[in-house]
């Protein structure tokens, strides 16, 4: 999977284009919760999701490349993202200074490019 492809939200995935919707929706690993959508943003080749982890990992946020999203359950609220906790848990630290910037981004698509 290219770093490219990555920021993009999967075609399968059908969202209504006010992402804003998803914020509050829980966030599920393959083997977990990690918490709730903090932030959610479709921008053209750099969409992603914000989520607070809460006591997971000691109330710190992950961002997520929109194409790590398996899916989107609407009725149950709840988002779901292809990695473990332990993946998710090991992603480069989310900066909230720099975390929309290209090279934050470029840090994070190539360690989930590795995937």
């Amino acid at each position: 999977m290219s770093t490219i492809t990555l920021w993009e939200w999967r075609q399968d995935i059908i969202l209504d284009p006010d992402l804003g919707k998803i914020v509050g929706f829980g966030v599920e690993a393959h083997d977990g919760s990690i918490g709730k959508v903090d932030e959610a943003t479709n921008d053209a080749g750099a969409s992603y999701i914000v989520v607070d982890t809460g006591p997971w990992i000691f109330g710190k946020k992950v961002m997520i490349p929109a194409n790590m999203i398996d899916r989107v359950d609407l009725d149950h609220e709840n988002v779901y993202v292809a990695a473990t906790k332990e993946q998710i848990k090991n992603a480069p630290e989310f900066d909230e200074d720099s975390y929309r910037k290209p090279p934050y981004r470029e840090r994070l698509g190539d360690y989930y490019g590795r995937r």
